[in-house]
């Protein structure tokens, strides 16, 4: 596991994944082969923009998702490495 994965890290993973939108966005972009586009994302949910702008930023801030953005547009797709890195911490808790 990552040395700098703290618990303050750990905080901002779980408080980011308990919220069932950003669950939804967190499968939608897991399953796109490449980017997800921000567009894509309020389309798929019945949210104002500000409030899916909130829940990807919270996903971001969280290292649970990468944010590139391209002109006037922004693309997110998963964090691999800081995903897996939150279910080995969780998976400490199985034994």
């Amino acid at each position: 596991m990552n040395t700098s994965f703290d618990l303050k890290r750990i905080e901002r993973i779980s408080k980011a994944l308990s919220d069932p939108y950003r669950i939804k966005i967190m499968e939608a972009i897991k399953k796109e082969p490449d980017w997800m586009q921000c567009a894509a994302v309020m389309d798929m949910l019945d949210l104002a923009q500000s409030t899916v702008s909130h829940h990807l930023k919270q996903l971001v801030d969280a290292e649970l998702l990468h944010m590139e953005k391209d002109g006037r547009c922004t693309k997110y797709k998963v964090n691999r490495e800081g995903f897996n890195d939150y279910v080995d911490f969780l998976r400490k808790f199985e034994r």
